[in-house]
């Protein structure tokens, strides 16, 4: 796939896609998605290894790698995740059939496809196919602390 052509599908500058294929720009998360998505691969494929810990940010969402699983059938994506209270984070869609999975450890989120998004407090969990742009925003004042675990399927 050409640059300009990943740079279209991805809604992204080609400037941009150049600056992180050298290393001179830092991508936020929302960035990634939308190129990760569009090549069909994890986020991991683009992040070093587990074992650094990659953290990746938003707009709202921090979140840090603590683990990638493999199976016959999926790539798992293990993150821990704290979602900032004040501004909404949106989403691009994921490639097709990719599940988020979140259980929710302090304050309270809602997240989800941006026509219907949940909500879970403490203790709770969320889960929705995001192969369609999403949102994630912390409810009140306080701060979220949750697991995110991603299922991309595979091809």
């Amino acid at each position: 796939m050409s640059l300009s052509t990943l740079a279209r599908l991805a809604g992204v500058g080609k400037a941009t896609l150049s600056g992180l294929e050298n290393g001179t720009r830092n991508p936020t998360l929302e960035t990634l998605y939308a190129i990760t998505a569009q090549l069909g691969v994890p986020l991991t494929a683009v992040l070093s290894g587990p074992a650094a810990g990659p953290t990746v940010r938003g707009a709202a969402v921090t979140a840090i790698l603590l683990e990638v699983f493999e199976d016959t059938d999926a790539t798992y994506e293990l993150y821990r995740m704290r979602v900032a209270p004040g501004p909404e984070q949106l989403s691009p869609a994921h490639q097709p059939g990719v599940t988020e999975h979140i259980t929710v450890f302090a304050g309270v989120l809602r997240a989800g496809p941006v026509d219907a998004p949940l909500t879970a407090a403490a203790g709770e969990h969320l889960r929705w196919t995001s192969d369609v742009p999403h949102v994630y925003a912390a409810v009140g004042d306080e701060e979220v602390a949750a697991s995110l675990l991603l299922r991309y399927p595979r091809r």
